[in-house]
């Protein structure tokens, strides 16, 4: 029989048993108490600086985010938590271990989902965690009563001789996890891990990766879908030119940048930046009862930020302003994103 799909401890016959020093690399509190601990992290190639002085620490079973736009800095943290790019300065502690001095024993503790599937197309879906595994250094016998535990997790025990080739995108993608997780690792790094995904798929993992939390495995995640963050994360960093621009909880986060309720409002795109002037004249007596913050132009549409949208909806129509269409929505963690980091394209 196979066991229990195990996410917080090593496996009697896994690489974690004949890891370095059980403990923290530093003896510190913090390390020992948390699955990832920096400070001062700083990151340069050359002249550039990637990632600037970061602090931040996850706890163990936490579900955690970094989000960022492109070349904010998440993959280089990323991959200096996966052990895979050295520091330029400061602190880090995976697993109460140092990922430069102890490398292969943090990389033990990991599981590791890239952004791109990296799976072996010619090889069947159960051949692809056996093969994995083997990298590990872990026995066949055993590989194979886990291996079936893991597609069975994943929900792929019917597809278990099928060639990867043959599978569907989110297949593909729960697949990598399956893999992943072979090694029973403490930590889970996932990296876009919905990226080109349908929705349907995409609530199958968000599923998956849910299960994984309540048994104690710590993710850590970056994802360019806010609701995905909402959704999966506990707690989460912002993370622009390689600083932190806020942290928290999604719910703490939009309370804090942004107001309660959002009214977006169209009058056509040689209109808007007209109108927003006099929605800003209109609305800002009235800051106090609506809730009332500013108003931002988009090329499509303006944005009302208010607490009470609906009664600000009702005073631009009082007011005898007639937009095409208007829409009263919750503010969302990709208001906050956008207010923080910026709407430019960053290449």
């Amino acid at each position: 029989m196979p066991r229990p799909l195990r996410t917080s401890g090593a496996s009697a016959a896994g690489p974690q048993s004949a890891a370095a020093p059980a403990g923290p690399a530093d003896g510190s509190a913090a390390a020992e108490d948390a699955a990832i601990v920096a400070t001062a992290l700083t990151k340069q190639y050359g002249t550039f600086t990637a990632v600037d002085g970061i602090d931040f620490r996850v706890a163990r079973g936490e579900s955690f985010g970094l989000l960022g736009p492109n070349g904010a800095g998440k993959s280089t943290a990323m991959r200096m938590i996966a052990a895979v790019a050295a520091r330029t300065s400061g602190t880090m502690r995976v697993a109460g271990l140092d990922p430069e001095r102890q490398g292969p024993a943090v990389r033990a503790r990991l599981g590791v989902i890239p952004q791109q599937d990296n799976l072996d197309e010619e090889l069947s879906v159960r051949e692809n965690i056996i093969m994995y595994g083997r990298y590990f250094g872990l026995p066949r016998r055993w590989l194979r009563a886990k291996t079936a535990e893991l597609l069975e997790f994943a929900q792929l025990t019917a597809k278990a001789g099928s060639r990867v080739e043959d599978l569907s995108g989110g297949m593909k993608r729960r697949l990598t996890i399956a893999r992943a997780l072979v090694n029973d690792p403490e930590i889970l790094l996932l990296d876009e891990p919905t990226t080109g995904l349908d929705p349907q798929a995409r609530h199958i993992l968000w599923d998956r990766l849910f299960r994984l939390k309540e048994r104690g495995t710590t993710l850590v995640l970056t994802t360019h879908h806010m609701d995905e963050a909402e959704q999966l994360c506990d707690r989460l960093i912002v993370v622009d030119q390689g600083r932190i621009m806020a942290e928290g909880g999604p719910s703490e986060l939009i309370r804090a940048h942004s107001t309660r309720e959002v009214l977006e409002l169209r009058f056509g795109m040689d209109r808007n930046a007209e109108l927003a002037e006099q929605l800003d004249t209109l609305l800002a007596p009235r800051a106090e009862p609506l809730g009332y913050s500013h108003v931002e132009i988009l090329p499509d549409r303006l944005l009302v930020y208010a607490d009470a949208a609906e009664s600000a909806l009702e005073a631009v129509h009082t007011a005898g302003l007639r937009p095409m269409t208007s829409l009263v929505r919750r503010s969302s963690l990709e208001d906050v994103f956008l207010r923080l980091t910026g709407r430019s394209l960053v290449e």
